[in-house]
């Protein structure tokens, strides 16, 4: 069991645990990365329960990950939007899925792919400074059966 404090240690994969390691967190992200938005698409996608997304969305937004956004003023109604720092989960998040998809997946896998010339895209390590592909210039779609 990990330590909640972090005293003498000076790992970020720990702290990054202790913010997204939750089962519904990064489902939650994924959502949000395939385009839901409000409470109820949430909800209706993963069967979560409407207190535990309650908590988990809420500390999504103290993390700075989303932002709700009022979308209906009467009643108040709001969505939630990943920030820049929720984008930024998009490659830790493609690789845990391409990593789940060779060795964990009984289904054909999904290919992440440019939009421009449709070519796949995978998780990897690049030299600093290098271009990379941004989060609205991929997309997610069927790959080939298995």
């Amino acid at each position: 069991m990990l330590k909640r404090d972090y005293d003498g240690q000076n790992c970020s994969i720990a702290r990054a645990l202790e913010i997204v390691g939750e089962r519904w967190t990064l489902l939650i992200v994924r959502d949000a990365f395939l385009g839901r938005r409000r409470f109820d698409e949430f909800q209706e996608s993963l069967g979560i329960s409407r207190n535990v997304l309650t908590e988990r969305l809420g500390r999504l937004v103290d993390e700075g990950i989303l932002e709700r956004v009022l979308y209906q003023e009467h009643p108040k109604r709001y969505e939630y939007r990943l920030t820049t720092k929720g984008r930024d989960l998009h490659l830790a998040l493609t690789g845990l899925r391409q990593w789940g998809d060779t060795y964990l997946s009984k289904k054909p896998p999904k290919v992440l792919r440019a939009k421009a010339d449709k070519r796949p895209v995978v998780a990897a390590l690049i030299p600093e400074g290098e271009a990379h592909y941004r989060v609205d210039e991929v997309e997610l779609v069927p790959g080939p059966g298995r």
